[in-house]
């Protein structure tokens, strides 16, 4: 018994497999049997494989188009690509050749060549946007060869700027219109910076904060740094040339005699820097459109034109304008005295007459001309003929960036023009019987869009020095005249 649990049966594997039941050996044996029956008869069941048709063969799919291969290979061969286009960017041109800008032998970059490189950025980019991981490794590949320009660039413009001729002189002048040799070959640089430039807003290269990014902002920020030492110390050198004679409006110019004729009847008289700006400024016009045609350059241009703007309607507003005085009456010299009564005879004999007195006297040809007439320049003329003058110059773009920019050189224009008609009212306004509102509401329209800063001063000056007639005055009194009132409204303005 003890073995027997020590050992028992059940626990013991068994030798073979267990032989199948006698009802299971009987099934299989006759489905065996009925097998061939059901084959051999097939007239039991109807048939219908012989109405079935074919089914068609599957249509082969279209060659697909050889995409482009994107293993290192291809990335190494792009890579070369780009590296060869820097160094055709930066190659020196063929061709006629201007004595004039050539430096050390070397002429200028031409334009063009930004754009160049730039389209061949853009055709490696665009045939890539459908992979985003090709598109990024062909951006990654740019680095080297952009880096590499930029540093050949740099390195190019540094002597440049450190000579002094790049700022002699530091504008253009009728002797010297054109840029020096220096000069020029900066402004190729920036030329080649602002084409790349176009090309990167283009294809929205380098515009992110992200270091994640497409890591190009460096290589955006670098060209940009290019085109502002370049053309802000150009942009400078005009601002100095012109605030002077903008600063020299505010002074009143010398009566000059002028002879009135019959062609001109009315001549009209400038002041001094008002005729020596009308030789520069087509200048200035045609170097700033060089200057400041990239969106970098803007901000430049915009502050040349607002200091120019204010400078003018503060030399305007504080100018006075002075009447012409009149030409000395000439002095009669007396030519004898009369003969006293009681005087003794004179004992010399009389002198004999000329014989002119006794030839006969016929009219001249022509009546004498009348006396040269002493005229000045007046503020408003000035005023209108500076606001023609500054129009021909260039504006920032209404556009990008540079919006807000162009939104103040347009106010400082509104303001300048306004301040024209506001100085010509002045002049031929008439005082009379209209009440002091009255004039107040005229004058406080036209210096709508002139700062009160700028339309008091000619106001008070107009009124302060003209001698009010005696009925007028009565309208008019001194404490609440017409000054006092549009004083009032345009500090309430």
């Amino acid at each position: 018994m003890i073995n027997a649990l020590k050992h028992p049966s059940f626990f013991r594997p068994a030798s073979r497999p267990t032989s199948p039941g006698p009802a299971q050996l009987a099934t299989q044996q006759l489905d065996a049997i009925a097998a061939p029956d059901k084959s051999a008869n097939p007239l039991n069941k109807l048939a219908l494989n012989n109405f079935r048709r074919p089914s068609p063969a599957p249509t082969p799919p279209p060659p697909s188009t050889p995409s482009l291969v994107q293993d290192g290979t291809y990335l190494e061969m792009l890579s070369l690509k780009f590296s060869e286009g820097v160094s055709k960017a930066l190659a020196q041109p063929t061709g006629p050749t201007n004595p004039a800008e050539l430096l050390a032998g070397k002429r200028p970059l031409p334009a063009g060549r930004g754009s160049a490189l730039g389209a061949l950025i853009a055709t490696e980019l665009n045939a890539a946007r459908a992979n985003t991981h090709l598109y990024r490794a062909i951006i990654r590949s740019l680095h080297r060869p952009l880096s590499v320009l930029l540093n050949n660039l740099s390195s190019i413009l540094l002597p440049l700027l450190a000579s002094p001729a790049f700022l002699n002189p530091p504008a253009p002048t009728p002797q010297a219109p054109v840029p020096n040799a220096i000069q020029a070959h900066a402004l190729g640089i920036a030329k080649f910076a602002e084409e790349l430039l176009v090309a990167f807003d283009q294809l929205e290269l380098g515009t992110d904060n992200d270091a994640r990014g497409d890591g190009l902002k460096s290589i955006r920020e670098g060209l940009v740094s290019l085109i502002n030492k370049i053309t802000t110390p150009l942009v400078t050198g005009i601002r100095n040339e012109l605030i002077p004679l903008i600063e020299a409006l505010e002074r009143p110019g010398i009566p000059t005699a002028l002879k009135a004729t019959a062609a001109n009847k009315a001549p009209t008289l400038y002041h001094p820097a008002i005729i020596t700006l009308q030789t520069l400024i087509p200048l200035y016009a045609r170097a700033l459109v060089r200057y400041t045609s990239s969106k970098a350059a803007q901000p430049a241009l915009a502050n040349l034109l607002i200091s120019v703007l204010w400078k003018a309607m503060v030399a305007f507003s504080n100018r006075p304008d002075i009447s012409p005085s009149p030409p000395p009456s000439p002095t009669v010299m007396p030519t004898g005295g009369k003969k006293r009564r009681g005087s003794p005879p004179s004992t010399t004999p009389p002198a004999t007459p000329p014989t002119s007195r006794f030839t006969l006297k016929l009219p001249p040809s022509r009546p004498p001309s009348p006396p040269a007439a002493l005229a000045v320049a007046t503020a408003a003329g000035d005023c209108k003929a500076l606001l023609d003058l500054i129009t021909v110059l260039p504006r920032p773009s209404p556009d990008g960036s540079s919006k807000l920019a162009s939104e103040a050189v347009d106010d400082a224009f509104k303001g300048l023009q306004g301040l024209s008609e506001y100085l010509e009212v002045l002049l031929t306004v008439k005082m009379d019987y209209k009440s002091a509102d009255a004039m107040a509401n005229e004058l406080f329209a036209l210096a709508e869009d002139i700062p009160t800063l700028i339309a008091l001063p000619p106001l008070l000056r107009m009124y302060g020095t003209r001698d009010i007639p005696p009925r007028i005055r009565d309208v008019w009194p001194l404490g609440g005249g017409l000054p006092t009132r549009l004083s009032q409204r345009l500090w309430q303005g």
